[in-house]
């Protein structure tokens, strides 16, 4: 498996909105994608991204949208992103803008992320 070498600093950066109100989230890379908790997004959303690699590489990242309901978040949207990651700038684009709509009146999440410190 091809693994991109990442900075010691590699940070995926999430800005995420939900009714006017945006809220970045910093995720470093992991060795346990379970232990990442998801983040509750305005009450009606839940968000979680996860960044698994070791030392100086990324495996995978993996992006994942909820909606809030009544008995239990509810999967709207995973996204996967191999390696290797679109090397551009120090502050690599990794999803560009993306709209997700949910619940019974279309609730709206936008989110979009980068991939910083990542190297070719």
């Amino acid at each position: 498996m091809y693994s991109p070498m990442v900075s010691a600093d590699a940070l995926l950066r999430c800005d995420v909105t939900y009714a006017g109100s945006t809220q970045v989230l910093e995720t470093l890379a992991v060795n346990d994608p379970y232990t990442v908790p998801s983040v509750d997004i305005g009450g009606r959303f839940w968000f979680k991204a996860v960044m698994v690699g070791h030392a100086a590489r990324v495996d995978y990242i993996k992006l994942y949208a909820y909606l809030d309901t009544r008995t239990q978040p509810l999967l709207i949207q995973e996204a996967i992103f191999l390696p290797p990651f679109k090397t551009t700038s120090p502050s690599t684009p990794l999803t560009g803008t993306q709209r997700l709509y949910a619940g019974p009146v279309g609730r709206e999440l936008i989110y979009s992320c980068t991939l910083q410190g990542e190297q070719p």
